[in-house]
């Protein structure tokens, strides 16, 4: 039989349909799902080896775990991992304080529903501090979001005259819906134009009219002097800046001094083509631009990403169809919490910024290996590998080791759950309900509540179960709190919806919601979706968020709109359409009716620039190492089968041709690639579409199922290396150097 899901490869979460073999495990097909509302049958080829995910050699575990004296495991039955870990949580609360309690992760790519029960757990041992991979990636660019504009902002690729992808490789790495149709669309289209800001030749270089091939860590040089053509040459939108944003002259200011040949000169890309791509952004009608990972994970990535916001909001590129918008949210993400002037929480060691609640992920070490009174005392991961996928990996190790208590809920023995105390075990994304809460698309956003695929295992428990249990061991809830609400959700859903409010009124209990929305509402789920609780809530705020954009879509006006969206979630297998939005929307989502161009400590830092010194190489390390790119058959750590790559299984180390020769090596030989942080044995790829002194591993290797295969790239990237405002790693710049070995050993 077919069964609607979604891949969990990206962030898109394309729907696909699965054909489950007679087993009742195996998953013999998979096609695109042609009624999913986004990707209406598309898919890459990356979905159609999620069999190797589901039941592949992944070290899946399907009993909880316990540490023995001995270093080694032992299987204990779920009320003992409960009440222990309840008992050594409120020890660590008790003796430390639940603030040095730290919480990471919370769902991976499509795995996001049960990580919404885990504030209860949180509040339940008075933990305060937690972090995900959004810490490594976006607080950046959320950080500037929130000071320029106050939201987070999308782009709609699809009706653009004009794509710009920064550090973006969309044809791999996806990023909005039919990635590489639209790519494919807009390339052959005579009257749209694509500019590629990358050092490596992509797949989406390739299809460019526009490839500005930048020297590896010089990206604000280039988008510097971009933004200074556009303000020299007057190619700005002056009448919609007029009527729409603050801080213009404070930013023409300081473009007009920038020595635009000088800075692309560093840059190392050809003036005349900056001139030539800064011409045709302002020529066109409609600019839609992505900034991703190859810059948000590399030097003055906070900075980058300010300057690449002038650039489309100087030629007035915002609120209009083909430009950036402001989504609807069901469950907001990276969304402005109050930062605008540029303050906020700090960690209690580190001191560092927390932007949208996550510390950054580059000093968790920092705060744990420390004698500091309010060091972290004990971490609770779930559906996250920190060992593995943060920086400096033997750092992070040893944090861990130097912690009173780890517990790690996952599907599999990852890297960081053997080196927990205490392993529970959770559903696949196939086995549960589950969703995505990257729900990006406009005008009409969907929201898709994917349905158990087969059955779970004996032995595990979804992350809501978990999360349920921990808050009732920890005694803030006990069934004189569920019975009222209980009793209301058997007389019907508005006499259950009055008793929450009444819930919600008391601070004490309002912490707790999700579970005691799961443990009341739940049970009476079409489907048996208790998981879905929690979305009840998020449905009736959309609603009230969004009256028209509800209305629009087909769930009708008033109190009920929110009920009808909830219902509709819920008997959606394919996903729905959760808002139908006009495209002033992006305008009204806006604290302020104008937009902030000018962010004094960021423009004075790009001001700045003209007197730093200019970045040359290092003898000692001549190369630039990319650590993590997304290739053909990469993605996420949770494709631990290494079978499911059928191309360059172990991981090659991408280098130019002209690198190779003067190293003496070709494709298939090995070199030792060595950097601050450690070194590895890897064979060669010898490639055109890189740049002579930049090499790159792929991300997603080095894992241990069974034996390890191919290089983890973090055990040789350096914590220290962060971005200055977010604490964002440079995983994208890491001095490296070669020695050569011979032929593949």
């Amino acid at each position: 039989m077919w069964k609607p899901s979604a891949c969990i490869l990206c962030e898109c979460n394309c729907g696909i349909e699965i054909l489950v073999g007679d087993d009742g495990r195996s998953f013999d097909k998979i096609r695109g799902d042609k009624l999913h509302p986004a990707s209406a049958g598309y898919t890459c080829n990356k979905a159609l080896r999620l069999d190797l995910h589901q039941n592949g050699n992944t070290g899946r575990i399907t009993r909880p775990l316990r540490r023995r004296p001995d270093g080694g495991f032992e299987e204990i039955d779920w009320d003992t991992a409960i009440s222990e870990i309840a008992a050594r949580l409120g020890e660590v609360r008790d003796t430390f304080g639940g603030e040095t309690i730290f919480y990471y992760g919370g769902g991976g790519q499509g795995n996001h529903l049960g990580g919404a029960y885990s504030p209860a757990t949180l509040a339940a041992f008075g933990a305060r501090y937690r972090s995900s991979a959004l810490a490594q990636e976006k607080t950046g660019e959320f950080w500037v979001n929130a000071r320029v504009l106050g939201s987070m902002t999308r782009a709609d690729f699809e009706h653009c005259e004009v794509a710009l992808f920064v550090g973006k490789n969309p044809y791999q790495s996806h990023g909005f819906p039919r990635a590489r149709s639209v790519l494919k669309d807009i390339a052959k289209d005579p009257a749209r134009s694509m500019i590629v800001i990358d050092p490596v030749r992509t797949e989406t270089a390739e299809l460019a009219d526009f490839h500005l091939q930048v020297r590896p860590g010089t990206d604000l040089y280039l988008l510097t002097a971009l933004a200074a053509v556009l303000v020299q040459e007057d190619l700005i939108a002056a009448d919609w800046l007029a009527e729409h944003a603050d801080g213009l002259d404070a930013v023409t200011a300081v473009l007009r001094e920038v020595p635009v040949t000088d800075y692309c000169a560093v840059a190392d890309v050809e003036e005349t083509l900056v001139r030539a791509v800064a011409a045709r952004i302002a020529a066109a009608g409609s600019v839609a631009v992505f900034e991703d990972l190859g810059v948000q994970m590399n030097r003055d990535s906070t900075l980058v990403s300010y300057v690449e916001k002038l650039v489309w909001l100087l030629t007035g590129n915002f609120g209009k169809p083909g430009t950036q918008y402001v989504p609807s949210s069901l469950v907001p993400i990276g969304r402005d919490r109050g930062y605008a002037d540029g303050e906020g929480p700090r960690s209690p060691v580190a001191g560092a910024r927390i932007i949208s609640g996550l510390v950054p992920c580059n000093v968790i070490a920092e705060e744990i290996l420390t004698d500091h009174p309010a060091r972290y005392r004990a971490m609770l991961v779930e559906s996250a590998n920190p060992a593995h996928s943060l920086a400096d990996s033997a750092r992070m190790r040893e944090a861990l080791a130097a912690l009173e208590l780890v517990v790690v809920i996952d599907v599999a023995m990852t890297e960081t759950a053997r080196l927990a105390d205490y392993v529970l075990p959770a559903p696949t994304q196939f086995e549960k309900f589950e969703a995505t809460f990257f729900n990006f698309d406009f005008p009409r956003n969907i929201f898709h509540l994917r349905h158990p695929v087969v059955a779970a295992p004996d032995g595990v428990l979804p992350e809501p179960e978990i999360h349920a249990r921990l808050v009732e061991a920890s005694g803030a809830l006990t069934e004189d709190d569920y019975a009222p609400l209980r009793a209301a959700a058997a007389a019907g859903r508005a006499e259950f919806a009055q008793a929450f409010l009444a819930v919600l009124a008391d601070p004490a209990k309002r912490r707790f919601a999700s579970v005691l929305l799961y443990r009341t509402l739940g049970p009476t789920l079409p489907h048996d979706a208790s998981a879905a609780a929690v979305l009840w809530m998020a449905a009736h705020e959309c609603a009230r968020k969004n009256p028209a954009g509800v209305e629009k879509a087909g769930y009708g006006s008033g109190i009920t709109a929110g009920e009808r969206l909830f219902e509709a979630i819920v008997n959606g297998p394919h996903g729905v359409h959760i808002t139908d939005d006009e495209y002033d929307a992006s305008w009204q989502r806006l604290p302020k009716t104008r937009i902030n161009l000018d962010v004094p400590e960021l423009l004075t830092a790009v001001a700045a620039l003209r007197d730093r010194p200019v970045p040359g190489q290092d003898l000692d390390w001549p190369f630039v190492l990319s650590a993590g790119e997304r290739r053909a058959f990469t993605a996420n750590t949770i494709m631990r089968d290494p079978s499911w790559r059928r191309r360059d299984p172990d991981g090659r180390l991408r280098m130019s041709v002209t690198d190779a020769t003067r190293l003496g090596v070709t494709t298939g030989d090995r070199v030792r690639l060595t950097t601050r942080r450690g070194s590895a044995e890897v064979s060669v790829d010898a490639t055109d579409t890189m740049r002579p002194g930049h090499i790159s591993l792929p991300n997603g290797l080095g894992l241990t199922v069974g034996e390890r295969t191919g290089v983890a790239p973090n055990e040789l990237t350096a914590a220290e290396d962060r971005d200055e405002w977010a604490g964002t790693p440079w995983h994208k710049h890491v001095p490296a150097r070669l020695e050569p070995l011979g032929p593949d050993r």
